[in-house]
């Protein structure tokens, strides 16, 4: 009778942030990236498993030249390569841990060898480990200030204050029938007033394939659930009844209202994801604004484009001023 459609029902949203700012320094929580910046001073930057812990606080996954891989740190790449989610865990002889191990031993491999040929003293390779430091200690601060306010009584107290402010919803539980045309829509419509089973029909006439095989059942949806015509349609009929034809994009419709209820809020687990995130991104620019409002900051004109290169030479880059 006609080409596939689908349901006029669609998911919803609970917060939308756009701090793109916030938005970057949120996604690096977990990351520490390279860069140019100032020599640093410092000559005992250690590799990452140099670090001696406590006995039995992390064990140790691979030693390599005397230095240490441990656990956390194949957890930590694992994380950053998108293996496994934050906080989640890795069996040791799971294929992935052991790819990722291999991984951290080359790199590790890597990093002696430029020590051994002084690479690490180089303006390069100092400036690069010094932004990464930043990059880390920002990190670390971030994952601080926010495990430390992000707490599960926070988190209730603002699933308290949502529900308060969220107004009751009616939802509508219905069925529909999606055809073509309108003869076809007028036609069904004078069998369900005879007496025809309106699921029945639904069965075997409607065009919605995502629906036709449950009898056109759409369960309970909201006003802002379905497309705008649809909604005014469902909210004007009364239960037990079946509506008139009427058009939407899709095609042309019956509908048949099963029951109306007050919607029932949302649950603390549900919204908890949602809540962290809008906290998380409250305590970034809480801090951010802070620090700048402290700070000392001057910001230099830039230079004459071309001047500046991405390898980093920072050195011939000052002799074109």
């Amino acid at each position: 009778m006609g080409t596939a459609a689908s349901s006029p029902c669609g998911p919803g949203k609970l917060f939308m942030i756009s701090h793109l700012r916030l938005l970057g320094l949120f996604a690096v929580l977990s990351l520490a990236a390279c860069g140019s910046e100032p020599v640093i001073e410092d000559e005992d930057v250690p590799l990452p498993g140099d670090t001696v812990l406590a006995e039995g606080e992390d064990a140790v996954a691979a030693e390599v030249n005397g230095t240490l891989i441990r656990h956390s740190d194949v957890l930590r790449e694992a994380v950053a390569q998108g293996v496994i989610a934050q906080g989640a865990t890795l069996a040791t002889n799971d294929p992935s841990y052991r790819r990722v191990l291999d991984e951290l031993v080359d790199q590790r491999l890597l990093a002696l060898e430029a020590r051994r040929r002084g690479l690490r003293d180089t303006p390069q390779a100092r400036r690069r480990i010094a932004m990464a430091e930043e990059r880390i200690l920002g990190n670390v601060l971030l994952e601080t200030v926010i495990s430390d306010s992000i707490t599960d009584e926070t988190v209730q107290r603002v699933f308290e204050e949502q529900s308060e402010l969220a107004q009751p919803a009616t939802e509508v539980r219905a069925r529909h029938i999606l055809v073509a045309s309108r003869e076809e829509a007028d036609e069904l419509k004078r069998l369900v007033d005879e007496g025809a089973d309106f699921a029945e029909l639904a069965v075997r006439y409607s065009l919605d394939t995502a629906t036709r095989l449950e009898g056109g059942d759409l369960g309970y949806f909201t006003r802002r659930g379905v497309l705008p015509a649809f909604a005014d349609v469902a909210f004007s009929t009364q239960a037990g009844t079946v509506s008139d034809p009427f058009q939407t994009e899709s095609g042309w419709h019956l509908l048949k209202v099963e029951n109306l209820r007050t919607a029932s809020g949302r649950t603390l687990e549900e919204m908890r994801p949602g809540i962290v995130r809008f906290l998380t991104f409250q305590e970034i620019e809480n801090l951010i604004t802070r620090l700048e409002e402290e700070a000392e900051i001057r910001r230099r004109e830039p230079v004459e484009p071309g001047v500046l290169r991405a390898d980093g030479d920072e050195d011939e880059a000052s002799d074109g001023e």
